[in-house]
């Protein structure tokens, strides 16, 4: 046996749950709630605790704050709203506690911000079979490997959708039915205020048919916070959309590739960027790495290739696959320490393909998942 041999037979096979929910929005947001209960209150009682350890903060104070985002949610995308008030009905929690799984990254705000993703895009020039590949690696809380799951989303009206998300919330990453791929990571800005919710971004791209209207749709919603979006659509057309809560530039593909990590990069942006610190060197050398071995595998770029480029760990400790530990690293004597790469995830939205791995992929294979019809 080689060494490549016995590295891939060290990986696990474990594979994050599959669901399939159809109906109106309501119904698809009840059947999530009922089949996801168990996963959906580790995922309440974690995220809670994870901000109550790390803040002093009550949680009847949180569950306060959750539903002054509802009504942007109502306006701008009620089916959202729908599926959220059937979920809390489904996992018998309260409405409160079903946005709160919806918005925590904006209850988070006041406090300590975590490096998330590494993004990436590679047009038709740019790969061995002429199509789109799009994905990420999602650094979040090791705990999200425990609960996430893959969920096919076919709604009676509007497109199906096939997404990663962690239990209990309807929107994370993924690809739509029209051939359109939306991945998006975390962007500190300043003047982040009661909106529409970041997390909701993906899915609201995913109700479009191209990248031109998701882009013109997004830039009217009220935004909450700020929040970085690649994306795709079957035509090949490839964007980047940085936005702060007000304002927003587009980046295009270099040489057919896009790459991003968790700082601004477009120059009409760049005074809005908050990061700084080992924060920010982490983001720049995980991006920089990206774009590097994206260009040397262009022309040639493959979901295999792929899959070896999202398993890299140069750079060690500020890798683009993250391990349990890499972060204490990063900032020794920090007592956080617990972000890594709990998915990732390599899109053919044209095909309606996805590979996901349910860890850091050095660690774990990646699995097929497809629309079913």
């Amino acid at each position: 046996m080689n060494n490549k041999e016995a590295v891939v037979n060290k990986r696990s096979n474990q594979r994050f749950p599959f669901y399939r929910f159809k109906g109106t929005h309501h119904e698809i947001g009840l059947q999530h709630g009922e089949a996801c209960r168990g996963l959906i209150e580790r995922h309440l009682y974690l995220a809670v605790e994870r901000l109550q350890r790390q803040h002093d903060i009550a949680l009847p104070k949180i569950l306060e704050e959750t539903l002054k985002y509802r009504k942007y949610v109502k306006e701008h995308s009620p089916f959202l709203d729908d599926e959220i008030v059937g979920i809390a009905k489904g996992a018998n929690i309260s409405i409160e506690e079903a946005y709160l799984l919806q918005v925590r990254a904006e209850i988070n705000r006041c406090f300590k911000t975590d490096n998330e993703c590494t993004t990436f895009a590679a047009a038709p020039e740019s790969t061995k079979e002429g199509t789109t590949i799009i994905g990420q690696n999602a650094d979040l809380p090791e705990f999200y490997s425990s609960i996430s799951i893959i969920k096919e989303v076919e709604p009676e009206e509007g497109k199906a959708t096939l997404m990663l998300t962690p239990a209990g919330q309807v929107s994370y990453i993924g690809i739509n039915n029209a051939g359109m791929g939306v991945f998006a990571n975390f962007l500190e800005c300043e003047g982040w205020r009661e909106g529409y919710p970041r997390y909701l971004f993906s899915r609201f791209a995913l109700t479009h048919d191209c990248v031109e209207e998701a882009v013109k749709d997004l830039r009217s919603l009220p935004r909450a916070s700020s929040r970085n979006l690649i994306m795709s659509d079957k035509n090949g057309v490839i964007a980047n959309m940085e936005t702060t809560v007000t304002d927003d530039a587009l980046l295009k593909p270099k040489d057919g590739i896009l790459a991003h990590a968790n700082h601004y990069l477009s120059k009409e942006l760049l005074n809005e960027e908050r990061s700084k610190g080992y924060l920010l060197n982490n983001s720049k050398i995980r991006q920089q790495r990206m774009e590097q071995l994206l260009l040397e595998k262009k022309g040639e770029i493959t979901v295999e290739i792929m899959k070896e480029i999202m398993r890299d760990r140069e750079n060690y400790p500020n890798c683009l696959c993250q391990a349990p530990g890499d972060e204490s690293m990063q900032a020794p004597g920090d007592n956080g320490g617990d972000i890594v790469t709990f998915a990732s995830v390599i899109a053919e939205p044209e095909a309606g393909r996805m590979w996901v791995a349910m860890g850091p992929p050095n660690e774990y294979e990646y699995h097929l998942y497809s629309f079913t019809r």
